[in-house]
């Protein structure tokens, strides 16, 4: 059985945690507060579900969601995440997590900056253009006409295959948009940043959710600009 970890379980986090319990896989949460702040978390996932440090969670897992701010990158433990899948949900908000140069100049991507900080892990961005309520109600099974799809990119042939095969086991479809250099086609801002999964553009944080096929992402990411 392979286990989910989650260094970082809050809206993203803790709604990619619900969707791998029904999923049938087991979870590990942890965040920057302590296990004890997740009690509440833990007994709604049920038996399936513990809390634990961020550590001890990253040593526990298969497979681990990094879901933090990125100003906290830095937080994130190395050596427990040496060798494994890492699944980047992270965006750069200035506003948030104050101006890294290298990102406002568009020299790198924030994922490209946790690759660095994780040099024997296998980073893969994923989850990070999409509304968390949309993301607990579009998942479908495979074949569904309804389907959609989530955009990754990575560095490593077999953590986009590992990614995606989790993608298709919670219920969505992946589109490749290609290394972590290029990450930055569905980063805040683009068309595919929240926009495809939304009834209403203008208020996409508040809108129903609307299906989003991998057709729609592929065009998304092409008509993506800097």
């Amino acid at each position: 059985m392979t286990t989910i970890a989650f260094i970082g379980s809050g809206h993203i986090g803790g709604t990619v945690a619900r969707l791998a319990v029904a999923a049938g896989y087991d979870v590990v949460l942890s965040n920057s507060r302590g296990p004890e702040t997740l009690r509440d978390l833990v007994d709604e996932l049920g038996p399936h579900a513990r809390a634990a440090t961020s550590a001890e969670a990253a040593a526990a897992g298969d497979l681990v969601v990094v879901s933090v701010p990125l100003k906290a990158y830095r937080d994130v433990p190395v050596e427990p995440l040496a060798g494994k899948t890492v699944l980047d949900t992270n965006n750069y908000y200035p506003q948030r997590d104050g101006h890294f140069a290298e990102l406002d100049d568009g020299s790198t991507t924030s994922s490209e900056l946790l690759q660095r900080h994780l040099p024997e892990s296998k980073v893969v961005k994923v989850f990070n253009h999409i509304n968390w309520r949309h993301l607990a109600e579009l998942g479908r099974p495979a074949g569904s006409p309804d389907r959609s799809a989530l955009a990754i990119a990575g560095d490593d042939d077999a953590a986009k295959r590992e990614a995606t095969g989790f993608l298709d086991a919670i219920g969505y479809d992946a589109v490749d948009a290609g290394p972590l250099a290029e990450s930055w086609r569905f980063e805040p801002g683009t068309p595919v940043y929240g926009t495809p999964y939304s009834g209403d553009p203008a208020n996409f944080w508040e809108s129903p959710a609307v299906p989003a096929d991998a057709a729609t992402i592929r065009t998304g990411l092409a008509a993506a600009q800097r």
